[in-house]
Order: structure tokens, then C-alpha cells, then sequence
């Protein structure tokens, strides 16, 4: 079923992605802050006509559920990279994930897209060739070694303190060398705010697969050497070697799959919104991703897929290794009837099965020994009974699969089983989409942001008159 729905709803005919892909390649010797000094003049006389035109333009309405609810569905922000369809899901400038995985350039020797070729075409809006992708690569390589000083501060912290809070740390330290708060000190211009940024956002996500290496090797493998950073390896390439899985093919193509889905789903996610907030203070990257982080470790964003694990092994342990529909569908309204929810279905916009499931579903189908896991197996049995169990439940608006539903069973059958460093994983991917926006702010000169808000005595006064 949900192959059928990927087939009618994300993948463009041949020719629409050769020529869709076309239009974005560029000559394979230019950089990427060479590419952005080419795109970004457009983007600001397209933004300076919006203003000029279309600043009094209603495009939509405020109810009370909007500001009771969490400003869910509120149309209040600018964010260039993605943009998310409740039906279509994802696009990124446009390219569906499908298209995507046919177009980014993978990592010599490998299939899927790289993280790099996705941040490429986040900041830029251009599919980069293979060798702009490959010399991106060698400049994170380059550039990709953590600060002796932020080495010694993650090696002091407690093995007990979460991961996440560890990586927050790390980030937030990072700002020690930052280029932006430099510049911004000495009183550079305005107009160059943007090249600054760029500058510690591609040092930040170069230096964030070292120091979530060293923060899993702390804490679960505290007798394994960590090994240095090849400067021959793309971004996960490193990363997966730095985690101990570097022999493991599968698990690193996996990883960038993993990372690439991940890098950025719009800007209105708890994470993705915080690192622009802060941002718009004209905070350095690294105190907005920081603060990035910390919304990302919330148990009702990033940690979803590790709390889906847990109940899909727990399922497994009750009904065993013979898999039905049936004892499947029994221990789904086991769940629903006990007051809990079915962790990985329904999404805040999707209305849809999430293509990023699709995709790691896709990537399963190709591997034999994903193929034979009683666990993916699971994974993929449930999300053909669920959909109907969810819809007959009536309790939810999208009783579909979400990327959540497949992304930490993989991770859990090549052998990263500690369930709490998954949303590190997580926060290595979103800094992509957070970093582009970030740049992109600052090129636009986007303001700071300040909603208006209301006590409920100030809404009701509202509301009579």
C-alpha cells in the first residue's frame, strides 16, 4: 500500500527529475559560498518586492485554537529550504526525498545520498555535480576536529548526564572560536553578516559527527579508543568509523540515508523554530543550535524514536517470532485501550504516510539481512495492520507512519543498541536544515522575532470585542 502511495504522490516522471536536476547543477568549481554569493542577490530583490507589494497581504486567519494549541498550522514564518505538504510530504526547493535519492551525489563507492550533497542543496537550491560534493567533503574532513579545550570539558562531564545535555554543551562551547561574534565585535558589516555565519555553520556541522563520537564512546564504550578523523571519508563516513561501526558498509550508507531524511522538515518543528529564535538575537550558531538541542531532546520531539523502539520490543517480547496480523492488531488495541498511543503513527502536519518512512522502508528491501530481522519484520508488518487499527481507534488525524516507525530499528539490528543516544544521531542530522536557515536569515537580514501574546482574561476581552 504505502509503495503505491510513494509511486502516485513523490515520484516525478523521468523527465520532470532530469530536468528538474538540470536546472540546479552548477560548474563543478565553484564553492559553496561561491554558489551562495550567486543566489542570494535574486533572493533578496524576490523578498524586497514581497515587502514592497504584498506587506498588507492577509494569507490566512487567527483563531483562539491557534494560540491555545501551540500556534499549530499558524503560517507565521519565512523558511527557503523545505517546505512541508500535509498530503505530498517534503520537498526540499522543490525535490521530493525520491527525487532526492536519485539526484544528490552518494559517497564514492556508495548508493545513497550524502549529508553534505543535502546541505549543498539546502543552502543553494542546486543539486551539487560530484565533485563539488566531493570536495565539500574534504573541506569538513579538513575542518572536522574538535578544540582540545571542548575535548577536555566533554571528558569532565558526568557519564551519568544525558547525551544530549553532552552534546548541547559541546555545541554551546564551540562559540569560543566563533567568526560571527568576532566580526560582529569588531563591527563588520551588515551585509556580510551572512559569510561570518556561513563559516562557523559549516565548522559546526563539520566538528558535530567528533564530539557525538566522543560522547558515545564516554559514555557506553569508555575503554575504546577513539579513532581519528580520515581525511579521505565524507562526513558519515568519519562518523561511523568514529562510533566503532566503520567496517559495516551497510550501517554507514544507512547513516547517511539516516542523516540526510533527517536534516531539515520545514521550520516550524520545536527544534528547527528554537535555532531560528535564538538566531534572530544575532546569537552565533552555536548558542542557537545549543539551544537547538535542548528542544530536541524533549520527550514529545527527538527522543520519539527510541520510545517507539522500546514498544516495538516489548511487542516482539510478548507475541514472539511468529508474526501475524492478527496477534499484531490484538496487542495495538492492547495499547489503545490501556490509554497509551501507538509510538511512530501520526505526524503534526502529515496527513499521509511520512516519505522518510518510505525511504528507510525502501532501503530495508535491499538488504537481505534487514530483510530477515524478525524486529524489521515487525516494523513493517505493523505498518500494514496499524493504519486500520489507528482509523477504527477515531482518535487520531493521521494514522499513518511517521519516519520514527523505521528509523531506530536499524540502528538497533547493526548493533547501536543504546536507546538514549539516538536523538544524538538526530541532532548530528537537523543541524543541516537549522545551519541553512541560519545563513539564509542573516542574507536576508531577517528581524528578530516577538509575537504578541495574551493572558486568557486579555483573549476573552478580545474575543467580546
Amino acid at each position: 500500500m504505502f509503495n503505491r502511495i510513494a509511486s502516485k504522490s513523490f515520484i516525478s516522471t523521468t523527465s520532470d527529475l532530469a530536468r528538474n536536476a538540470g536546472c540546479r547543477h552548477l560548474a563543478s568549481t565553484k564553492t559553496l559560498e561561491e554558489t551562495l554569493r550567486e543566489v542570494i542577490p535574486p533572493k533578496q530583490e524576490q523578498l524586497k518586492k514581497l515587502k514592497a507589494e504584498h506587506a498588507q497581504t492577509v494569507v490566512g486567519d487567527v483563531k483562539v485554537e491557534n494560540i491555545i494549541g501551540g500556534m499549530r498550522g499558524l503560517k507565521a514564518m519565512l523558511w527557503e529550504a523545505s517546505v512541508l505538504d500535509p498530503i505530498e510530504g517534503i520537498r526540499f526547493h522543490g525535490l521530493s526525498i525520491p527525487e532526492c535519492r536519485e539526484v544528490l551525489p552518494p559517497a564514492p563507492g556508495g548508493k545513497e545520498m550524502t549529508p553534505e550533497s543535502m546541505l549543498w542543496l539546502l543552502m543553494t537550491g542546486k543539486v551539487p555535480t560530484p565533485q563539488q560534493s566531493k570536495q565539500f567533503s574534504e573541506e569538513l574532513a579538513e575542518k572536522g576536529e574538535v578544540p582540545s579545550f571542548v575535548e577536555k570539558l566533554i571528558d569532565s562531564l558526568p557519564k551519568t548526564l544525558h547525551p544530549m545535555t553532552q552534546l548541547s554543551v559541546g555545541v554551546a562551547a564551540l562559540n569560543h572560536d566563533s567568526a560571527f561574534q568576532a566580526a560582529y565585535e569588531r563591527g563588520t558589516k551588515k551585509t556580510e553578516y551572512w559569510t561570518h555565519t556561513l563559516e562557523d555553520c559549516i565548522n559546526l556541522v563539520a566538528k558535530l559527527p567528533a564530539l557525538a563520537a566522543r560522547i558515545y564512546r564516554n559514555v557506553f564504550h569508555p575503554d575504546r579508543p577513539l579513532v581519528p578523523i580520515d581525511k579521505n571519508l565524507d562526513l558519515t563516513g568519519n562518523y561511523s568509523n568514529m562510533l566503532g561501526f566503520g567496517n559495516n558498509e551497510s550501517m554507514t550508507e544507512y547513516l547517511r540515508l539516516y542523516i540526510a531524511l533527517h536534516g531539515d522538515h520545514e521550520g516550524g518543528n520545536a527544534s528547527a523554530h528554537t535555532s531560528h529564535l535564538v538566531g534572530s538575537t544575532l546569537a552565533d550558531p552555536y548558542l542557537a543550535y545549543s539551544a537547538a538541542l535542548n528542544a530536541l531532546a524533549g520527550p514529545l520531539h527527538g527522543l520519539a524514536n527510541q520510545e517507539v523502539l522500546r514498544w516495538q520490543i516489548a511487542m516482539q517480547k510478548e507475541i514472539g517470532n511468529t508474526i501475524t496480523h492478527d496477534n499484531i492488531r490484538e496487542y495495538l488495541w492492547r495499547t489503545l485501550k490501556s490509554g497509551q498511543v501507538v509510538p511512530g503513527y501520526g505526524h503534526g502536519v502529515l496527513r499521509n504516510p511520512d516519505p522518510r518512512f518510505v525511504a528507510l522502508q525502501d532501503f530495508c528491501k535491499t538488504r537481505p539481512d534487514l530483510q530477515a530481522s524478525p524486529t524489521i519484520q515487525l516494523v513493517q508488518q505493523t505498518a500494514e495492520v496499524a493504519p486500520e487499527v489507528l482509523k477504527e481507534h477515531g482518535k487520531t488525524k493521521n494514522p499513518y507512519p511517521n519516519v520514527d516507525a523505521a528509523s531506530g530499528c536499524v540502528l538497533y539490528h547493526y548493533g547501536l543498541t543504546e536507546f538514549k543516544y539516538y536523538t544524538v544521531i538526530f541532532g548530528v542530522s537537523r543541524a543541516l536544515g537549522a545551519v541553512t536557515q541560519l545563513v539564509w536569515a542573516r542574507a536576508l537580514g531577517l528581524p528578530i522575532e516577538r509575537p504578541k501574546s495574551y493572558s486568557m482574561d486579555a483573549l476573552e476581552k478580545l474575543i467580546k470585542s
